[in-house]
Formats: C-alpha cells, structure tokens, sequence
C-alpha cells in the first residue's frame, strides 16, 4: 500500500515562465537517489485528484524534498503547482518508485548520464547524494536544453563538478540558439557524429561504458537505437547485463 499523504509548500522558485522548482515538507518514506514521487492536487471543487510522477532533486539525506517541473500549456496539474503559495499543501506518495538508481547500474570504467530538460532531477539526486560513486572511474553529465536560460541548474552542476575532483565531468548542449560554453545540437547527432567524446575526451562503447539516458521519449529512443545499432550496446536488464538504463520522462 502506498498512501497520498500532505506535503507543505516550504518556497516555489520560478526560474522561467515554464520551468520551476518546488520545496517541500513531507514525512515520506526514506527513498534511494534517483527514484520519483507522484504529486496531486483536486481541482476546484472537485474531488477526484489529479495526479503526474516527478523525480527527486534532492539527495535523500536532505529531508526538503525538491522537484523540478515543467510547466505545461493547458497542463492541468503543472499549472495548479506553479500557481501554489508558500504554506500551500499538495499530495505526495508516501514511497518513492522506479529503478533509475546506481545500485541498478553494473561496474563500468565510465558512467555517462545523458538527460534533457528537467531531467536532469535524478542525476542531481544521485550526485548529490554520493554513495556507490567509487566504482566509476569516471562520471560524465551532460544536460541538453533548447535555450541557455533553461540551464537552472548548471551552478549546481559545477558545485558536483568540483566536488567530485576529476572524478566527473560536465557539458551542456543546446538545441536553438549558440552558447560558446555549450555543444550545439541534439544528443543523437552529437553521438553519432562523436561530437560529444571529442569534446570531453572518452569514448562511448561497450567495452568499458555504461549510458543512463533520462528525458524526452523521443530522445531516449534515439539515442538507444543509434548506441545499438552502431556501437553494440545493450539494454541493461536485471536478468541479462547491458550497457543502457533508460527512464523516459512525459
């Protein structure tokens, strides 16, 4: 049984006019890094909920749970979320879901953890969090957007960066405007045309890499097709060990 329980809105951070951050209080259960909730609230004077899953940012030793959210046109629920004032109640389940966790991950030389938009929510768990970090040799996290103000959480990406000593590396990539700081493009054309492994100076294959693709379905299936297809990789299954752990994100 997982129950709906009350979580209090602590702040809302507006980071553009589409994507924002909500901080909450919640007696949940504990969970592991990179797993999501469901969030709900009823519309007005209606009593059926209205309900959509979203990852933890927050490592779980940090007891104010943090949820980056898109703002969806004519979206139902995103819209009630942005709209929440602080002291604001909204449901949450009690225990967390999915497998999207490092513990699911096998032993590699090199992590690559690919995500879009605000996907980027599990990695900042994961990384934050730290632990089961020394079986990679190296970590790379690479954050695609459409425009350079959705990178919301790129200081948070350098604080991990320089936390990690070498350990991991970043890159940013956008899709609509240039950046000088940013690959231009999207993540299966910079994989294909091995953009991406010039750039951070690893490379992608099966040998010694493991990818965890998050994000646009769209993209995950891309990626997926063309790291199978062209470099002999595999989807990573409890019964059968791969290469790619794969979470989309609607």
């Amino acid at each position: 049984m997982n129950p709906w329980i009350n979580a209090q809105v602590l702040e809302i951070k507006k980071w553009t006019k589409n994507l924002f951050s909500l901080f909450l209080k919640a007696s949940i259960s504990n969970f592991q890094a990179g797993q999501f909730t469901k969030l709900a609230l009823c519309e007005t004077n209606k009593i059926k909920k209205i309900q959509r899953a979203y990852s933890f940012v927050n490592a779980p030793s940090n007891k104010n749970l943090e949820i980056y959210i898109t703002r969806i046109p004519n979206g139902k629920l995103s819209n009630l979320l942005y709209n929440l004032k602080t002291g604001d109640n909204v449901f949450i389940k009690k225990n967390a879901f999915g497998f999207f966790v490092l513990k699911e991950i096998p032993n590699c030389e090199t992590l690559w953890m690919f995500a879009t938009g605000t996907a980027i929510g599990p990695y900042c768990s994961i990384l934050q969090e730290g632990q089961d970090i020394e079986r990679f040799k190296n970590i790379v996290l690479l954050h695609a957007v459409r425009y350079t103000n959705e990178l919301v959480y790129l200081p948070l990406m350098k604080k991990l960066c320089e936390k990690y000593d070498g350990k991991l590396r970043i890159q940013t990539i956008i899709s609509r405007e240039k950046n000088n700081n940013s690959l231009l493009g999207r993540i299966p054309f910079l994989i294909k045309n091995r953009v991406i492994e010039k750039k951070i100076g690893l490379e992608i294959n099966c040998k010694n890499s493991h990818v965890m693709l998050c994000g646009n379905p769209s993209m995950v299936k891309e990626t997926y097709l063309l790291l199978n297809q062209e470099r002999n990789m595999t989807k990573h299954l409890r019964k059968r060990k791969g290469n790619i752990t794969m979470e989309n994100y609607w």
